[in-house]
């Protein structure tokens, strides 16, 4: 893997050596886009607005426009901004995890220490599991300044980079049902259908994308010349509208799958 990232942690006045690197890849499949015509590939050019002619990316820069008229940005100028964030990941507090709500979540990272940042690592690792706590902060990346989560997992740190509160859209525009009389037995119900399907153990690696498997499929059998047809789906309505019927149903279904 390759570090997208490398500065340190800063842990009070330790400081702790890292890399960060990007612990997520896709897993759909790489489709390219094509004239409908004779299949040729579509490639997308940086085209100067006034020449009409494509520039290479060394010699693309970064600008903001101000007063009518471009200011134009080298890489010192977006260190000068903040030192520090562009090479420190400041921990600023300490809270539970539950704390910071799921909607904040955007990015996972894994962190490695850099040389001479073994012991450091491993001490911030351990206090993290020993507090039950995750560490908040801030640092700068791509241009960026990022609000991020330290947290420790198995015998590793990862960085979650959150997203800012202004960035969170507000709710008060969405239709949601508030002044709903919820049945106690519909609800006691519910709550079994939900133990139903709660497993003894929960092993996540048998989630898989299969829909890309099943496209894979499809492109083998067009290569080969074959015809594939599409099978058949319908999303059945519930023949009845008493919810408690529905779960009754649901339950029943569950057992026998078990």
């Amino acid at each position: 893997m390759r570090a997208i990232w490398s500065g340190a942690i800063g842990f009070g006045l330790v400081n702790i050596p890292v890399k960060i690197f990007s612990a997520i890849q896709e897993s759909n499949l790489d489709l390219d886009m094509l004239d409908k015509k004779d299949h040729s590939n579509i490639k997308f050019q940086r085209v100067n607005e006034t020449t009409g002619k494509v520039v290479e990316w060394g010699n693309i820069v970064k600008g903001y426009k101000y007063n009518d008229d471009y200011v134009v940005l080298g890489e010192e100028d977006f260190k000068k901004a903040s030192p520090e964030k562009t090479q420190v990941i400041a921990i600023e507090e300490f809270v539970k995890e539950d704390q910071v709500d799921i909607i904040y979540h955007e990015t996972v990272y894994y962190v490695e220490p850099a040389k001479g940042g073994e012991r450091a690592y491993a001490l911030l690792r351990e206090a993290l599991k020993q507090s039950g706590k995750v560490a908040l902060g801030t640092f700068v990346m791509r241009t960026k300044e990022n609000f991020c989560m330290l947290k420790a997992v198995d015998n590793m740190v990862v960085l979650i980079k959150l997203r800012f509160p202004e960035e969170i859209r507000s709710t008060d525009e969405l239709s949601l049902p508030e002044k709903v009389t919820i049945k106690p037995a519909e609800l006691k119900m519910a709550v079994s259908l939900i133990n139903q399907l709660t497993p003894k153990r929960f092993v996540i690696d048998k989630y898989k994308d299969t829909y890309s498997a099943s496209l894979m499929k499809i492109i083998e059998a067009k290569a080969k010349g074959k015809r594939v047809a599409a099978p058949k789906f319908k999303i059945v309505k519930n023949k009845t509208k008493d919810i408690m019927a529905q779960l009754k149903e649901s339950i029943e279904r569950s057992k026998k799958a078990s």
